[in-house]
């Protein structure tokens, strides 16, 4: 009976997960003094290769650029005619090849040769042209492909990106790169909302309802009601001192008009950081049940309010 497509995936998985421990295993002893190299760049990362290795290259590039490593994925072909020029002497090169013979890299090596520029070969085979042109060699261990005719990029790829991988992350802890750079390249779309900071997006200054102690009642609601977001903080100075809520209205109707805000206050409202990841606040708030959360930084100075809304218009849900 012939093999389930389920039967086959599992079996493509199975090779190409041997073949990820056979590198762990294998890592090639070239890569720390490769690292040292990348590391001491005052350019880009240049990373080439032809067909499925090219793609596999423009992806490394976007891991070193996105993990705080300046980089560029540069086309062989295209180098050929003309984009050689974007390779200088301040950069490093990264090729990488299965066999180290792919001849369309002919060029890029022997421009890293004439202008003295690091070059780090990726490839199964180091006594190959392109092994002993590279003053660094990660060899790839020979593990068979993981399609049926053994000769489609599976295998050879996947160790390629995950070296890739391992060559980013051990720049950017060597860098300390942190949560605070990472946001910074990431802007954008849902990984950029889990990274920013309560303060991106707190209201701060005239926006905040602020009343003292002394302010009346009267006055109090005329301030949550003019500022629109159902509370007001209590301050003395530039330090919170209470809040009032919803809640707080309610449990105290009875006379409400004839008393001070410091009458009708909560004294120990709940508080968050401006450098508060936006997920963290926004999980406060739902354990809660609070839908605004003062913000103070030092001895309870306040600077700032988030309200639900805010975190949720910035895409963190």
């Amino acid at each position: 009976m012939a093999d389930t497509p389920s039967d086959i995936a599992r079996s493509v998985l199975r090779i190409e997960a041997e073949a990820l421990g056979r590198l762990e295993r294998e890592l090639p002893a070239g890569f720390d003094a490769a690292v040292a190299t990348l590391l001491g760049v005052g350019g880009r990362v240049i990373v080439s290769g032809m067909g499925k290795s090219g793609h596999v290259a423009n992806k490394i590039a976007a891991t070193f650029a996105s993990t705080g490593t300046p980089a560029q994925g540069v086309h062989p072909g295209e180098a050929s005619h003309g984009d050689l020029g974007m390779i200088t002497r301040a950069d490093a090169v990264i090729l990488i090849s299965n066999s180290g013979e792919t001849r369309e890299l002919s060029d890029m090596i022997g421009h890293c040769a004439r202008f003295a520029i690091p070059l780090i070969a990726m490839t199964k085979r180091p006594d190959s042209t392109l092994g002993r042109a590279a003053q660094h060699v990660l060899t790839l261990p020979d593990a068979p492909e993981a399609c049926a005719i053994g000769m489609a990029p599976t295998t050879s790829t996947t160790m390629a990106m995950a070296l890739g991988d391992a060559l980013a992350v051990a720049m950017m802890q060597h860098r300390g790169f942190d949560r605070s750079h990472f946001a910074a390249f990431h802007p954008g779309g849902t990984l950029g909302a889990q990274l920013l900071q309560v303060r991106a997006v707190m209201h701060r200054g005239d926006e905040l309802p602020l009343v003292r102690a002394e302010t009346p009642m009267s006055e109090v609601l005329l301030v949550m009601s003019q500022k629109g977001f159902g509370v007001a903080a209590m301050v003395q100075g530039e330090t919170l001192t209470g809040i009032i809520t919803d809640g707080d209205l309610r449990r105290n109707m009875d006379g409400l008009m004839a008393r001070k805000a410091g009458e009708v206050a909560t004294r120990t409202p709940m508080v968050t950081r401006p450098d508060t990841l936006l997920t963290e606040a926004l999980g406060v708030m739902n354990m809660s049940k609070r839908t605004v959360l003062l913000v103070v930084e030092d001895r309870h100075r306040l600077v700032g309010l988030l309200h639900i809304h805010d975190a949720l218009r910035a895409g963190v849900a």
